[in-house]
């Protein structure tokens, strides 16, 4: 199939602009780098209430799809409603679990198999709870916010990404 032929299909986005104002982004464009996920780990070192960390970091996988390798995955979103939906992950999670502090961070634009597109870092006074807490955390970010992925071929042909 040539890119030509290729469909967006109707629930797929365009890129949109930043987040608000003063508000933090979820978003980063390309991949999430070790620098960044090693700089977030190492801000809560001071933080003496906390007991335990747990972390998800989701990886762009060399996936065989019809015979064809992925070489790469285009992630694009409708940002403000992203955003709104991890707003409300975000607190269902403060609600619903003991968390001291939680940050989640995905990937816009072109992310290369290997690299990280997902970061999920929860902390808490005990362990159990950071594990209960992240796999809620990635379901939920999984089935509800409104990122799309274009998964490009050696060949650059693509197809859209299914969320499972």
């Amino acid at each position: 199939m040539s890119k030509k032929e290729n469909t967006v299909p109707n629930a797929a986005p365009s890129l949109s602009g930043r987040a608000g104002v003063g508000h933090k982004s979820s978003f980063i464009q390309g991949q999430i780098t070790a620098e960044f996920i090693g700089n977030s780990i190492a801000k809560h070192q001071s933080k003496t209430s906390i007991g335990a960390h747990n972390i998800f970091l989701g990886q762009v996988r060399a996936d065989e799809i019809n015979g064809k390798k992925v070489t790469a995955i285009e992630y694009l979103a409708y940002e403000e409603m992203a955003e709104a939906s991890f707003h409300s992950i975000r607190e269902s999670a403060f609600e619903k679990y003991d968390l001291t502090c939680m940050h989640i961070y995905h990937s816009l634009g072109k992310v290369n198999a290997g690299e990280i597109c997902l970061f999920v870092f929860v902390s808490a006074p005990r362990r159990k709870v950071v594990f209960e807490a992240l796999e809620y955390l990635v379901e939920e970010i999984k089935e509800k916010v409104p990122v799309f992925g274009k998964e490009i071929f050696e060949d650059e042909t693509y197809v859209w990404k299914e969320n499972k």
